[in-house]
């Protein structure tokens, strides 16, 4: 009764346009207060309680910064100084532009961590670019979102630092390993789409004819950015700070080379800058804390057990339940964020990790993998509605490209699913 009528309230409130963040937590408190109707206030002590245990985590103070780095180094130039140097190494031709849109969006992933970021970052060079070029604008839309979705997986990113805060066992820095490798892997299966679809529908007829940058002149002014990533985990690996200690040396990096180096940001830019990190630390903390209630409400009112023993005694293998988490998290990437997604799935999904003694690094690439798939997978998808808006076209109209896309990446995590070793071999390998 009580496990229903959470549920019912949440996905009620959801319906209604409530946002997620408020209807994680009334519904989480409204099943409190029906559960303890005969105690004193209703339990909802507990609320507020919980409310601080959500955000009371020391990880999570990483988060609002890397939201400023993604923010900082939007502005300050390094995202076209990349793409020059980018394009002087693989030349100009058909489908070029889109390999160097995707290669640069894996390379930010290594500065800030945030696929809408990078998504504005570069999106709003390449699909410039590749508009001069003649792509069309719904195919450099669909790229750039594609694209974008790789920074969640590729180090630091927000996503493991979230997911390390509601699994124990989940150290960031394993997380931060176990991701290069499958990161690198959905950035290739978005190349092979991408250039073959450029190729195929003859896209990009203008790029042959334009001007290719100089190699070395590229390279020394796209150098700042190209240490930016060797600063931060490079950091983290000898020791040098915590990851969240790396936020704030990412902050300082790239306001230094954003005012001194290329000099494109101001004083007067700062509180800008500054105001939009904050409003979007603001949502993702406010939603984080706020499902700290519904998670207490699964816990303690008896609703995770039940859950848990339905699905292992369904009948289905250890690789069939497996299979229907994955599509049910595909699902659900398509109508909810990267960190909705895990505040309210990973407590579920954490007693059938342990009951099949599932790697939790493993699990957790997974997780995020199926989220990055969802980030530009119509028709609620953050990366492809910010690339759209840059292009001037609507969502629906990319879906011809975009699915290419989707297909790919969704092959790249089957692999990681078929082969664990893809995203724990490196962890391993730096002892982990």
């Amino acid at each position: 009764m009580i496990a229903t009528l959470l549920f019912v309230a949440f996905l009620g409130m959801m319906f209604l346009g409530v946002p997620i963040g408020a209807a994680l937590g009334l519904a989480g408190a409204t099943a409190i207060a029906v559960a303890n109707a005969e105690t004193p206030w209703f339990g909802l002590l507990a609320v507020p309680q919980n409310f601080y245990a959500g955000l009371g985590k020391y990880p999570l103070l990483a988060i609002p910064m890397f939201v400023l780095v993604g923010s900082i180094f939007d502005r300050s130039g390094v995202a076209l100084r990349l793409v020059n140097f980018a394009v002087s190494i693989v030349g100009r031709g058909p489908g070029m532009l889109p390999l160097v849109a995707i290669a640069v969006a894996m390379f930010l992933g290594g500065i800030s961590g945030s696929g809408p970021a990078t998504a504005a970052a570069v999106g709003g060079v390449m699909i410039a670019a590749m508009a001069r070029a003649g792509y069309p604008a719904a195919y450099s839309a669909s790229v750039v979102a594609g694209a974008a979705a790789t920074d969640i997986l590729i180090p630091p990113s927000v996503a493991f630092i979230v997911y390390s805060v509601l699994v124990p066992g989940a150290s960031v820095p394993a997380l931060f390993a176990a991701g290069m490798f499958p990161g690198i892997l959905a950035g290739i299966a978005l190349i092979v789409p991408a250039v073959w679809l450029a190729r195929r529908h003859k896209m990009g007829g203008a790029e042959a004819d334009m001007p290719r940058p100089p190699f070395w002149r590229s390279l020394r002014e796209a150098a700042w950015g190209l240490a930016a990533p060797v600063v931060i985990l490079g950091g983290m690996r000898a020791g040098w700070f915590t990851p969240t200690e790396a936020a704030v040396v990412a902050v300082f990096y790239g306001l230094f080379v954003g005012m001194c180096i290329h000099r494109t940001i101001r004083v007067r830019d700062l509180f800008t800058i500054l105001r939009e990190a904050g409003e979007l630390s603001a949502v993702i903390l406010v939603v984080v804390s706020l499902a700290g209630i519904f998670a207490f409400s699964l816990s303690t009112l008896g609703v995770i057990d039940p859950i848990t023993r339905t699905i292992v005694q369904s009948g289905l293998s250890e690789q069939g339940v497996l299979g229907v988490l994955i599509v049910m998290l595909l699902i659900a990437g398509m109508f909810l964020d990267g960190i909705s997604i895990f505040l309210i799935f990973v407590p579920l999904l954490m007693p059938i990790m342990q009951h099949y003694q599932w790697d939790v690094v493993w699990f957790g690439v997974v997780l995020t993998l199926t989220v990055a798939i969802g980030q530009f997978t119509p028709p609620m998808a953050v990366n492809l509605m910010v690339s759209s808006k840059i292009a001037g076209v609507r969502m629906e109209q990319t879906t011809r490209w975009v699915v290419w896309l989707v297909l790919a990446m969704t092959l790249a995590m089957l692999l990681v699913v078929v082969f664990p070793q893809i995203a724990l071999w490196l962890p391993l390998r730096l002892g982990y």
